[in-house]
C-alpha cells in the first residue's frame, strides 16, 4: 500500500462519546465486526474510535485481518459477523473485491454487511463497484471522522440487524410449517404431546440463548380435570402418564391458570409459559415450558401462530379418536355377535385381543402395530357366520366330513373383507386366513410353515389356542393352568413359533392376569 492510502482523519481522536443510538457497552452479546486491511494502523484506530460503544445494548468484539487469505480463516470460523470493515488494495490491487465475490458467490453470505474503505479510489471507482460488487456502503479513508465512522458502523447494524430479524422470521415460519405438518400426522395423544413439544423446543432454539440446555416442559390432557402428562421434558420427565395434578410446582399451576384466562390461551412471563387449549369434544389440553428469558414480540407472534395450528390438531386428533374409538366399538360387537353363536363362555373375543396386544408387544412389535393387531383380531373367526349350528355348537368329536365344513371358515371369513382397501381390514383378513396354520407345516388351509406363516397369524394361533384351553368350550371344560401351559411347552416348535411360547411361558402372570380380568369381572370389557 503506498503512503497514499494512509488513513487520514481530519478531526483529532476525542475521547469517545456518547452519541445518538449509542450507550456505554451494556451485558448483551456483542455486534462482530471484522477489520480487513494490511495497515496496522487502521486496525488500531478503528477499534479505538468505537470500542466502548454499544448498539441495541450490545457492544462490539474485533475480529483482526491484515490480508484477503486472513479474512477467508476467519470468517470460515465467525459464522455470525455482522459488519466488515474491508481495504480494496492488500496482497493484489483487488484483494478486497475479490473477498466480496467470495463472501457473497461461495460462502452465499448474503446478511453480513460490507463496507468497502479505500485510499485510493482510483483503484476501484466507487460507480463501478456499487454496480458491480454486492456492497453496501463505500467510503474513503479521508473522510471517515469519528461521527461519520459512527454512523457508517450504526447504519450498517441497523440493516444487519433487520435482515437478520426477516430471516430469523422466515426460518420461524418454515418451522412453523414444517412442525405442523409433523403434528397433524401424529396418531395418538402421546406422540402428539411428544411432537408438540419437540417442535416448540426447535422453533425456540432459532436463537441460542432462547432456550436453556435444561429447559423444562410438558404436554398434558384430559376431561373434566383428570388431565395427564403426555410427554415431558427436564424436571418434569419424571412425570410423565401421571396425573398433572400430583406435580407439585406452584408457577407452573399459576401459569396454566393464567394462560386459561387469556383469551388465546397464551401467558408467559418470567421465563414461565403456558398454554391452554379446550378441544370441541370437551378435552383440556396444557402446555408448559421455561426459557432462560422473555420472550420478544416475534416469538410470541411465532409461537401463537404455531398453537393455532396445534388447536387444530387437537381438534382433529379428537374428532378422528371419537370416530376410530365408534368403528372399533362396532367391530368388536360385531364379532362378540358371531360369538354368540357358538355356545362358548363369553368375551373370547375380548381376550383374544388383550392376549395378541401383550405378545405382540413382548415379540418386539411397535405400539401402533400391536394395537392395530388387538383390533383385527377380533374378527379371527368371521367365517362361522356360515357354519351350520349343528356343527359349530356339537358337542363331541367332529366326523371327518363335518371337520372339512369347519376348516371352510377361514376361506369365507377372508373372503368377506378380502376386498377392503382399509389396512386394519386388510390384516384381519390375513390372520383369519392364517391363524390355523401350523409350524411345523401341518396347518390348514395352506400347510405353511414357520416363517412362511405372517406373524400375525403365528400370533392369533397361540392366542386363539391359549384362550379356547383356558375356557369352557361345548366340547371340553377349562384346562387347569399346568394342563394349558405344559400342552405349550408339547407343542412348542411343532403347533406354535418357538419364540412366541417362550414369550407366553415367560409372561404366564401377564397372561394370566388377562383371563382373571374378564373372567372375574363380570367378563366386562374394560
Amino acid at each position: 500500500m503506498s503512503d497514499t492510502d494512509e488513513i487520514l482523519f481530519r478531526d483529532e481522536l476525542p475521547e469517545p462519546t456518547r452519541s445518538p443510538g449509542l450507550r456505554v457497552q451494556g451485558n448483551g452479546d456483542p455486534w462482530k465486526i471484522l477489520i480487513v486491511d494490511d495497515e496496522a494502523d487502521v486496525h488500531s484506530v478503528t477499534t479505538y474510535m468505537i470500542k466502548n460503544m454499544e448498539y441495541q445494548g450490545r457492544g462490539f468484539t474485533f475480529f483482526h485481518a491484515y490480508s484477503g487469505e486472513e479474512a477467508r480463516r476467519i470468517l470460515a470460523e465467525q459464522q455470525d459477523i455482522a459488519v466488515i470493515l474491508l481495504d480494496v488494495v492488500m496482497e493484489t490491487e483487488d484483494s478486497g473485491l475479490r473477498l466480496v465475490h467470495y463472501i457473497r458467490e461461495e460462502l452465499h453470505n448474503r446478511t453480513v454487511r460490507i463496507v468497502l474503505r479505500t485510499g485510493q479510489p482510483g483503484k476501484a471507482p466507487a460507480a463501478r463497484v456499487i454496480v458491480e460488487y454486492d456492497i453496501n456502503d463505500y467510503k474513503e479513508k479521508t473522510e471517515l471522522t469519528l461521527d461519520k465512522m459512527l454512523v457508517t458502523v450504526i447504519s450498517a447494524l441497523r440493516s444487519y440487524h433487520f435482515i437478520t430479524t426477516i430471516e430469523s422470521n422466515r426460518k420461524g415460519l418454515k418451522k412453523i410449517i414444517d412442525a405442523s405438518v409433523d403434528i397433524f400426522e401424529r396418531q395418538s395423544l402421546h406422540k402428539l404431546g411428544s411432537g408438540v413439544l419437540s417442535q416448540l423446543t426447535a422453533i425456540l432454539q432459532l436463537r441460542e440463548d432462547s432456550l436453556s440446555d435444561q429447559a423444562a416442559g410438558l404436554t398434558a390432557s384430559g376431561i373434566e380435570g383428570q388431565s395427564v402428562v403426555l410427554a415431558a421434558t427436564g424436571q418434569f420427565d419424571r412425570f410423565i402418564d401421571r396425573p398433572i395434578a400430583e406435580i407439585d410446582a406452584s408457577l407452573m399451576r399459576t401459569a396454566l391458570q393464567l394462560a386459561q384466562s387469556q383469551p388465546h390461551g397464551f401467558y408467559c412471563q418470567g421465563g414461565k409459559c403456558a398454554w391452554y387449549f379446550k378441544s370441541q369434544t370437551g378435552s383440556e389440553n396444557f402446555l408448559y415450558f421455561e426459557i432462560a428469558k422473555e420472550l420478544d414480540e416475534n416469538d410470541r407472534d411465532l409461537l401463537e401462530l404455531f398453537f393455532t395450528n396445534v388447536s387444530l390438531a387437537y381438534d382433529n386428533l379428537f374428532l378422528h379418536k371419537g370416530i376410530e374409538d365408534t368403528q372399533k366399538e362396532i367391530i368388536f360387537h360385531i364379532a362378540e355377535t358371531m360369538e354368540c353363536r357358538s355356545a362358548e363362555t363369553g368375551s373370547h373375543v375380548r381376550r383374544v385381543a388383550e392376549y395378541a396386544y401383550l405378545l405382540a408387544r413382548k415379540y418386539g412389535l411397535g405400539e401402533e402395530e400391536a394395537e392395530m393387531l388387538k383390533l383385527a383380531s377380533t374378527p379371527h373367526d368371521l367365517g362361522k357366520i356360515g357354519i351350520p349350528d349343528a356343527i359349530l355348537n356339537k358337542p363331541g368329536p367332529l366326523t371327518p366330513e363335518e371337520y372339512l365344513v369347519i376348516k371352510t371358515h377361514v376361506y369365507r371369513g377372508h373372503d368377506l373383507l378380502a376386498s377392503s382397501s382399509n389396512p386394519i381390514i386388510r390384516a384381519a383378513a390375513n390372520i383369519i386366513l392364517q391363524h390355523h396354520e401350523r409350524w411345523d407345516g401341518q396347518g390348514y388351509p395352506h400347510g405353511l410353515r414357520g416363517e412362511e406363516i405372517h406373524i400375525h397369524g403365528r400370533i392369533i394361533g397361540v392366542v386363539d389356542v391359549f384362550d379356547a384351553l383356558s375356557n369352557r368350550r361345548v366340547y371340553h371344560e377349562a384346562w387347569t393352568w399346568e394342563a394349558v401351559f405344559s400342552y405349550f411347552r408339547e407343542q412348542r416348535g411343532l403347533h406354535f413359533d418357538p419364540q412366541l411360547v417362550d414369550i407366553l411361558l415367560e409372561n404366564r402372570e401377564e397372561f394370566k392376569a388377562i383371563w382373571m380380568r374378564y373372567n372375574a369381572a363380570g367378563l366386562q370389557f374394560p
